[in-house]
């Protein structure tokens, strides 16, 4: 079967073509109408909360996961894809505690709360910077890695690959605000998943036992479900395991849920509670399925190529991240290779859109309006234009510098450190949603001294899991506010109560 491998041929080339094509031209019908102020923000509500819910699982849904989560399968554990079921703790907390608070103040962003919570500007401001920053670090990357690897199997040039996939984001981000940006998510998605999906069924019908193959293959012979580590290492709490990986995945993607301006920005197109219940468990269910699938097809993977040992050379056979990409260009049937890839590159797309509009939106409301108070809505929105055209713009430069460089090691500083802090500024939103009495001063105290906590932990005992960094975050942002603002309450005589509804107990008590 070795001569019968096609690679990239010009078939597939047509039909990834075809389908950035394709999203522009939805780009472009969906911004038909122009947008204005809050419109161009948080959409003009006529957007269907199935939409929003696979929009929020686009964004979440990282390109270098694509292929990194068959990778983890295929190199014969599944204990990443437990983070994944952790949903089964963020979304059940989202729903309860958060939601309800971030519907009854109407918010315009994730970062808003923080200043109607704390009545601080300067915790709002520290917000958006904190994300402003995680996210064109973020958008270089997400951009770069994929393109990167579909130059190597396409034979397209990377630089025409970023800049494509930058300039189709730039224009519907620019024209259309969220609206756009929800349905183009929402079309990628589906591609998305349709791809994998697709994938799976594929290499099944490969195997020599089918689906049997597979299920077999992950209860017996000591690999994949079977031997993933201890379920509970009651000696060594902070350490890995399935309990730790499970519950600290799960409180990962609740701080995204609460805090990340890309996910929150969703929650702010509808006040109906019911709406934003739908959209949040919608997205849950669609990140667990996909989960599954992506690491169903790394264990098919493994099998198929355990039963077809010629069909690979020895310099993809171990490189767990290769693996997938390898199948794909030289496995899939002409054309289908193709709409495999365009679903690689949706990933990275959708996920880039999303930055770009997010970024622009926290930039104008928690920044600019700091900076230039009173601005009509259409200054609003000829700025965000502007933000959004030069953030496109960075992204697209870095990404091509990026390619240039070995930035492995680069890459995952940055996201050890900002990801690190992120998780800390999750922390003051708990905070605020929990206490009635807490102030700005305490989560500003709260949030350095987690920052300071999880760094320490990184860098001097390695032996605590970062899947634990997000829980220690939340608990020291927590333990340090409510200290603080007991001793401020007694050094002042003065005791801080948090606004009407800017908590969860009155939130819901004023229902």
């Amino acid at each position: 079967m070795t001569e019968e491998l096609h690679g990239f041929t010009w078939i597939d080339t047509t039909v990834l073509v075809v389908y950035m094509i394709a999203v522009l031209l939805g780009g472009i019908y969906f911004s038909k109408k122009e947008m204005q102020g809050k419109e161009f923000f948080k959409s003009d509500g006529t957007v269907p909360w199935w939409v929003t819910c696979v929009s929020i699982f686009a964004t979440l849904l990282s390109p270098i996961s694509f292929l990194a989560l068959p990778g983890n399968s295929y190199g014969g554990t599944w204990m990443l894809w437990f983070a994944q079921i952790g949903m089964i703790i963020a979304i059940p907390l989202t729903i309860r505690y958060f939601l309800p608070v971030y519907a009854k103040l109407d918010i315009d962003t994730a970062y808003h709360y923080l200043e109607l919570r704390f009545n601080s500007r300067g915790l709002r401001v520290l917000g958006a910077l904190m994300f402003v920053l995680f996210q064109l670090g973020r958008m270089s990357i997400v951009m770069y890695l994929p393109c990167l690897a579909l130059a190597n199997l396409t034979g397209i040039s990377v630089d025409i690959l970023i800049i494509a996939m930058g300039a189709i984001a730039i224009v519907y981000s620019y024209t259309g605000g969220l609206k756009a940006v929800l349905w183009t998510d929402f079309i990628q998605g589906v591609i998305l998943i349709g791809g994998i999906t697709l994938t799976l069924f594929y290499i099944i019908y490969m195997l020599d036992g089918g689906f049997s193959d597979v299920t077999s293959s992950l209860t017996e012979g000591g690999r994949f479900l079977a031997d993933t580590e201890k379920w509970m290492d009651w000696t060594n709490l902070l350490g890995t395991s399935v309990m730790v990986t499970l519950v600290g995945g799960g409180l990962t993607t609740f701080c995204s849920y609460i805090s990340s301006q890309d996910v929150v920005q969703r929650f702010t197109t509808t006040t109906d509670i019911k709406q934003l219940n739908k959209m949040t468990i919608g997205n849950g269910i669609l990140s667990i399925f996909c989960a599954s699938v992506f690491y169903l097809v790394g264990t098919a993977l493994y099998l198929y190529y355990q039963q077809n040992p010629d069909f690979i050379t020895d310099t993809f056979r171990n490189s767990q991240d290769q693996v997938f990409a390898y199948f794909i260009t030289y496995e899939l049937p002409v054309g289908v290779t193709g709409i495999i890839l365009a679903a690689l590159y949706a990933a990275a797309q959708s996920t880039l859109s999303t930055g770009i509009n997010s970024v622009a939106t926290s930039w104008v409301m928690d920044i600019q309006t700091i900076i230039t108070p009173n601005m009509t809505f259409q200054r609003q929105t000829k700025i965000a234009q502007y933000i959004s055209l030069a953030v496109g713009i960075f992204a697209i430069l870095v990404a091509m510098w990026l390619a240039r460089l070995d930035v492995k090691s680069a890459y995952e500083l940055f996201n050890s450190f900002l990801g690190q802090a992120l998780g800390a500024l999750a922390g003051v939103f708990v905070l605020g949603v929990f206490t009635q009495k807490t102030t700005a001063l305490s989560a500003f105290l709260g949030f350095l001294a987690a920052t300071a906590a999880v760094f320490y932990l990184k860098y001097n005992v390695p032996s605590v899991s970062f899947w634990m960094y997000a829980l220690i975050a939340i608990v020291v942002t927590l333990i340090v506010g409510i200290v603080v603002s007991k001793i401020q309450a007694m050094a002042t005589g003065k005791e801080f109560q948090a606004p009407e509804g800017s908590t969860f107990r009155s939130a819901t008590a004023s229902k």
